[in-house]
């Protein structure tokens, strides 16, 4: 279903995804995790067709993302599930499911919000597999958090997919409300044989959830496993922070030099020099030590 060979993005100077390589099975629910920057986003974003990768192999649900394509054909291949809903709140839930067969309907049939007979017992058989059946007549806007983004997840359903992709779908909801949405994810694409890669941010969420983890780092991954091999190890890899590591040492070298200054020098130009140190006004916000002086 995905297929990625050496990708590469970059925006501008800064150089997002590193030659990334990925297979994702039909039926396979992956999870990938990270820190915020890591590529996560990005990589989802070209996999969804809004970012355009600079260089590689890029192959979802059967269309060659690399070459022209258009957005309708994509949306008969690929879904998306947001962090935010994206729902028409004024619609009914079942107009909300209804949207997602908007690819596959002429451009009057669309705006007119004609659909076949067929269409609209697809979208109840999606509300039921997402447990609102009951609720496909409710105006959206009447629905628990939760509730609006298992719609969410109907709609995805209702396009016939090969490929989902989920950008942080349970980020703003409570962990007994996320796992449910999650199980209905993982559940109903593994029934109907779609692929799924999910953006998370809860490593318990991946390994309860995930039939297998990809960890990305600094735009290369560094991890892709099953998640009973996240370990400790693996989770350090992912989740290191170089810039972290960097700020540290600096602020250490600086507590050293402060405490030898303390211990050693009575003037700051016996330190430095005279004439290439420069004085920090009383009021000027600034910090190197727990014990730094004024000069």
């Amino acid at each position: 279903m995905i297929k990625i060979r050496d990708l590469r993005k970059s925006y501008g100077s800064n150089h997002v995804l590193h030659g990334i390589d990925l297979d994702v099975k039909a039926g396979e629910f992956v999870v990938m995790l990270g820190l915020s920057g890591a590529g996560k986003s990005t990589l989802l974003r070209c996999m969804n067709g809004l970012n355009q990768a600079d260089s590689g192999t890029l192959q979802v649900g059967g269309i060659d993302l690399m070459q022209k394509h258009s957005r309708r054909e994509l949306a008969r291949h690929v879904a998306m599930v947001f962090q935010h809903h994206n729902l028409v709140q004024r619609l009914s839930v079942r107009k909300n499911v209804l949207t997602g067969r908007l690819g596959q309907v002429g451009t009057f049939a669309s705006m007119m919000q004609m659909f076949k007979h067929s269409d609209i017992t697809l979208a109840n058989e999606c509300l039921e597999r997402v447990g609102l059946a009951h609720k496909a007549d409710e105006r959206t806007e009447a629905l628990s958090g939760g509730q609006m983004q298992r719609v969410g997840i109907a709609r995805a359903l209702a396009q016939q997919p090969n490929v989902i992709l989920a950008d942080e779908p349970v980020a703003s909801l409570d962990p007994k409300t996320a796992r449910s949405v999650l199980q209905y994810l993982r559940d109903a694409t593994r029934e109907m044989g779609i692929a799924v890669v999910c953006n998370l941010h809860q490593v318990d969420y991946a390994k309860e959830f995930g039939d297998r983890v990809v960890g990305l780092a600094q735009g290369r991954i560094v991890f892709n496993d099953v998640p009973a091999a996240l370990d400790a190890k693996a989770l350090d890899a992912i989740y290191h922070d170089a810039d972290a590591q960097h700020r540290t040492e600096v602020t250490a070298d600086a507590v050293h030099l402060v405490s030898d200054y303390q211990e050693h020098m009575t003037s700051p130009q016996s330190l430095y020099g005279a004439g290439n140190w420069v004085p920090v006004t009383g009021g000027a916000t600034h910090a190197v030590a727990v014990n730094e002086r004024v000069m």
